[in-house]
């Protein structure tokens, strides 16, 4: 049974292949919102700071002949792989600026979490082999260290401006001071590229732990990223005609590092002619601040995000919020119970969710704001389809049963880079072409107005969401057996109330470490990860010893008795009073 988007969705039209992403947002002809009735497409959350969206275009114009002059590059020679650039930085109102200048020189974006480690962000640097980073005050100390790690150059690292952190007396050119430059060289020539060049060639190598194991290096292409932004217009659609939406005031606080923030706030707004209101990380009293100074209408959140708001009463009655309409949940799923709190403080809001993957450029369902089902991930957005394969590999064919959701769609991406053993994992051929396998279990079931709703059971994949980050056990596993206190490890997810999941690691103790006591052992383990890792991968679930770590015959670790060992444990502790 092929599943499909609802009858009241637009078909997808024919998607451009042989234009860039650049070329795609700043010209009307690919169906962006006429530019001159657009609003201003980035506004400073903290303050005020603004350009026009011909100003915006202007600046990655000008920015893009500083980085073809300062890097050397030549659009017109060799592959986009001579031509990558590194985006670590805080959310900033340059950042879609900065990337669209990178694609007008017919080179690659590689964004790095602002939560990275030196040890993390030079891990990305090496393997996607980025010639230069763009970063910000707060981060350029992690910056710097893992560049001189990698080989780049003082002089191949630039700073985009964050409010409250000046860079005045520091030895480093800013994205401003590149663009005051680019004002004076000669324009970059467009690119020609040949028919299909946009469905070939890289745009954004993002980093995923796809369906199982260590973080992956993505090719995503531009057409890819130009189809999700097709999609989600597309389907968004019809609920903004029919309560006159022409263009609107969105959030910008999600990572535009993270794939959900990049494309489904930061491009999709673009192309819709909305304004965002960029903050450079969250904070509850600035969140606050923000809608009601900008009067905005869509909140783009995580789940942990709206805990904050539930649990923060008392601060939020002190703010206007009346202006925000919808409410738009991501990267982890959002459940029935968070879902009502909300919506009792606040009736009029609508509460809607999406589903997606880094995989998949992201967006693969929506819900809409006609058509909302509490606790499902909403409905397949154009151009996707979708078969459900149960435990046994046969193809579900009726509703309300479990298994792996596949999909197809022209956002499905290029794949994995130097990776086939995870490319023949997760894109695999059917008679009727090529699938990706999401990794998670769903089952589907009927709204009462008839459409298809996709509900997100469990993960068969393995990795971790902690406030949206993807945390993969086999990279912490990994750096815990080089611990001397432990023999062998496994790390699940378990729930906590503020980031959603967190990790916690069942350790076999090494005999150096049975001489140690499970306190001394647990504290050491603990800073051992804390020493090397980002904060989101921190074992804020705790560490157990255990005797052995469960595995199948052929050695893979089975994280299911693990978790449910874990829920036996918090049943027999009761209900916490």
């Amino acid at each position: 049974m092929v599943f499909y988007p609802p009858s009241w969705v637009p078909d997808l039209p024919d998607i451009p292949d042989s234009i860039s992403l650049e070329d795609f947002l700043n010209n009307e002809k690919h169906g962006r919102h006429a530019i001159h009735a657009s609003r201003n497409p980035f506004t400073c959350g903290l303050t005020g700071k603004t350009y026009s969206a011909q100003e915006a275009s202007q600046r990655t114009d000008h920015l893009a002949r500083a980085i073809r002059t300062r890097f050397s590059f030549n659009p017109d020679e060799g592959t986009e792989w001579d031509r990558v650039l590194a985006i670590f930085s805080l959310n900033t109102i340059d950042y879609i600026s900065f990337a669209l200048a990178v694609h007008r020189c017919n080179g690659i974006v590689t964004p790095a979490s602002a939560a990275y480690s030196a040890p993390e962000l030079e891990h990305q640097l090496r393997s996607s082999g980025a010639k230069g980073i763009f970063t910000c005050v707060p981060l350029l100390e992690t910056a710097l260290r893992a560049a001189k790690a990698v080989g780049i150059a003082e002089d191949a690292i630039f700073l985009l401006p964050v409010p409250g952190f000046s860079s005045e007396k520091l030895p480093f050119q800013t994205v401003d001071d590149l663009i005051v430059e680019g004002k004076r060289l000669p324009a970059v020539e467009p690119l020609r590229w040949v028919k299909g060049q946009g469905a070939r060639q890289t745009a954004f190598l993002s980093y995923s732990s796809g369906t199982s194991g260590l973080p992956k290096a993505v090719k995503v292409s531009h057409r890819n990223v130009i189809a999700n932004v097709i999609q989600m217009a597309l389907f968004e659609r019809v609920a903004r005609d029919k309560l006159g939406v022409k263009t609107q005031v969105v959030l910008g606080v999600l990572p535009l590092s993270h794939i959900y923030g990049l494309v489904l706030v930061g491009l999709v707004s673009c192309y819709r002619g909305d304004e965002v209101v960029v903050l450079p990380r969250f904070d509850l009293d600035a969140f606050l601040a923000a809608v009601q100074r900008f009067k905005i209408e869509q909140l783009d959140v995580v789940p942990p995000i709206l805990i904050q708001i539930i649990t923060n009463q008392a601060k939020c009655d002190k703010f206007d919020l009346s202006s925000v309409r919808v409410v738009f949940s991501g990267a982890a799923p959002l459940g029935s119970e968070l879902t009502y709190d909300i919506l009792r403080k606040y009736p009029k809001w609508h509460v809607v969710q999406g589903y997606g993957m880094t995989e998949s450029s992201p967006l693969i369902t929506s819900t809409s704001e006609l058509d909302v089902l509490v606790g499902s991930s909403g409905s397949l957005i154009p151009g996707f389809k979708a078969k459900v394969i149960d435990a046994d590999g046969n193809e579900v064919v009726e509703y309300d049963k479990r298994g792996e959701l596949l999909v197809q769609s022209p956002a499905v991406v290029i794949g994995y880079l130097n990776n086939e053993k995870a490319n023949a994992e997760t894109f695999v051929w059917h008679e009727d072409g090529r699938w990706l396998k999401t990794g998670d279990e769903v089952l589907v079931r009927r709204s009462e107005q008839g459409h298809d709703h996709f509900f997100i059971v469990d993960r068969i994949k393995e990795l971790i969401k902690v406030n949206g980050h993807q945390v993969a056990p086999a990279e912490l596993e990994a750096h815990l057996l080089i611990h001397p206190f432990v023999a062998d490890c496994a790390v699940i997810q378990v729930h906590d109330p503020r980031a959603g999941e967190v990790p916690k690691a069942f350790v076999v103790k090494s005999k150096e470490g049975e001489g140690e006591s499970d306190e001394k052992a647990i504290a050491s383990i603990t800073k051992h990860v804390e020493d090397h890792k980002a904060r989101h991968k921190w074992l804020k679930g705790g560490v157990e010893f255990i005797e052995t770590i469960p595995k199948s015959a052929s050695g893979k670790i089975l994280r299911r008795m693990l978790r449910d060992l874990e829920k036996d444990t918090q049943r027999s502790k009761g209900p916490k009073l």
